[in-house]
């Protein structure tokens, strides 16, 4: 798999989890196309949805509200977020407020944290099982090392030894060079050249050589 001629339409980052099976009866058509060219073959088909206007964010939350989203999601299986209220702490241990629940919050929000400190504050981790929020400076979110599970490999078997990619945590992110170590059949070690912002546990981190894919697991 191949990223898309068309580098701000690429899909490659969500679909490291494929299979060599399910790549046998993949087809990728629009994969050599620009957006202006597809919508192109869509007036000359008549379609619609050859003037339909740019999709934002995730489709199916159109406000933007992911945890009114999962509350509603939870709530039709009978389920519901807990509303725990807990610390908001400094990286030093410095409490300086209170949450409603850590999952209100992602790491290197900065928005909606509900205190005043003077300066701007980021959510640095989330720490579930103190049930506390870590906050500090745009510098604390900066780090060169994480590790990916349940890692699902494309291009090859398995990873027996380290390899150079370059590798992207973020759909948006720039993908930044990075060493990648197996520590067994289904995690890995990631060792960025530079320090990156914001890697975040339960995002995808997906591996590239050049164009190809190499394949992904998730930060833990």
């Amino acid at each position: 798999m191949l990223r898309a001629l068309d580098s701000s339409k690429d899909q490659t980052y969500f679909l490291f989890g494929l299979k060599q099976e399910q790549m046998s009866r993949t087809d990728f058509p629009l994969g050599e196309l620009d957006k202006s060219a597809v919508r192109e073959i869509a007036r000359r088909a008549a379609l619609p949805v050859a003037e339909k206007p740019e999709s934002q964010e995730i489709c199916f939350v159109p406000s933007g509200n992911y945890v009114k989203f999962i509350s509603a999601y939870l709530g039709e299986r009978g389920e519901s977020l807990p509303e725990q209220e807990g610390e908001l702490v400094t990286t030093s241990g410095e409490v300086i407020g209170r949450h409603r629940g850590v999952h209100n919050f992602t790491v290197g929000q900065r928005k909606g944290l509900g205190v005043a400190a003077g300066k701007p504050l980021y959510v640095v981790e989330l720490d579930r099982a103190a049930n506390r929020v870590v906050v500090g400076d745009d510098s604390d979110l900066r780090t060169s090392v994480c590790e990916i599970r349940d890692v699902n490999w494309i291009s090859f078997a398995a990873l027996e030894s380290p390899v150079r990619a370059t590798i992207k945590i973020r759909h948006r992110h720039e993908s930044a060079a990075a060493t990648i170590e197996p520590l067994d059949a289904t995690t890995a070690k990631v060792t960025f050249d530079e320090p990156q912002r914001a890697i975040t546990p339960g995002q995808a981190a997906v591996c590239y050589l050049g164009d190809l894919v190499l394949g992904g697991g998730w930060i833990r």
